[in-house]
């Protein structure tokens, strides 16, 4: 592959891991985060810091972004000081955040009126995903600019799909997390009834884990929820986002989605019980003390 100059902005939980395996493959990195101290072990390894957006896209052919929220997304982007700012002629934007559909559409637009392309490509596979390179990627944009991407894609995924135009990628990703937040909350109450019942969780998972009911959720957030594990993979927080970006534009067509709009108010409560920053497998200890089996779990308890 062809050594590209890069630049990288948000390198938390995922970022980090998604930047390193650029690195890794021999590119010219460039780094920009909001905090400088969680993009050291980057700048360590020969990435190169930069004080904006603005000045990493000054010297950058391709742009990442994966940041918190869509005003996150805005300012590093289209703000004053934003990668659009200082972007050339020719630059390629891509953000990887789950982010606004519509969001997504305006950057394509306001890249385009300055002949600069911009591609949405939010990411699954949480935090193992990212650092195994095995993250599937969904796509949004024009495809010639897909097609130019797709080696840097394959670096840090290996399930990379072009999805269609301009926000195709971020309504792919609402797809996948009303699939998510269905499947999470199957786990949860899956464990909690073998809990309830003093059974060994990873006994469990062992079975259930390879039938009819096996899905990622079980065999890699239910072990972490048996090891009595809530760090974040994904954050709470940032799926509670999700959420209401899927149910905003589920409103918007005037279609009805009940179970996302529960599992919604589950995750509510549990930013409401201090869990925001736990990964969304936190919302096992929201159930565990609903239920009265605080304390239940191995490990550092529920």
């Amino acid at each position: 592959m062809e050594k590209m100059k890069l630049g990288w902005i948000g390198t938390g939980v995922m970022g980090n891991s998604m930047c390193g395996h650029l690195l890794d493959a021999g590119h010219h990195v460039s780094v920009y985060n909001r905090t400088r101290s969680k993009a050291d072990n980057l700048i360590a390894r020969g990435a190169v810091w930069c004080e904006s957006p603005s000045e990493l896209a000054q010297n950058s052919e391709i742009v990442f972004s994966i940041v918190g929220f869509p005003p996150d997304v805005e300012s590093v982007l289209l703000g004053d000081n934003g990668a659009l700012a200082g972007a050339r002629a020719g630059t390629v934007l891509v953000d990887m955040t789950t982010s606004s559909p519509e969001l997504a559409r305006t950057i394509h637009a306001e890249a385009a009126a300055r002949s600069v392309a911009a591609l949405d490509a939010p990411v699954s596979g949480g935090d193992v995903g990212a650092r195994e390179g095995t993250l599937a990627i969904m796509v949004g944009g024009d495809r010639d600019v897909f097609e130019r991407v797709r080696p840097l894609f394959a670096v840090m995924g290996n399930n990379i799909s072009y999805m269609g135009g301009a926000g195709a990628g971020q309504h792919t990703k609402m797809c996948n997390q009303i699939l998510v937040a269905g499947t999470m909350i199957g786990t949860v109450e899956s464990l909690l009834y073998a809990q309830r019942m003093g059974m060994d969780l990873d006994a469990v998972i062992d079975v259930i884990g390879q039938g009819a009911a096996r899905s990622w959720m079980i065999n890699n957030l239910g072990r972490r929820i048996a090891k009595g594990d809530f760090q974040p993979g994904f954050y709470i927080k940032h799926f509670v986002k999700d959420m209401g970006i899927a149910l905003a534009e589920a409103q918007r067509m005037n279609l009805s989605l009940p179970g996302l709009a529960l599992v919604n108010q589950f995750y509510v409560v549990a930013q409401a019980m201090g869990y925001e920053n736990l990964g969304t497998q936190g919302l096992y200890r929201v159930l565990a003390r609903i239920n009265n089996m605080e304390g239940g779990v191995a490990g550092n308890g529920c």
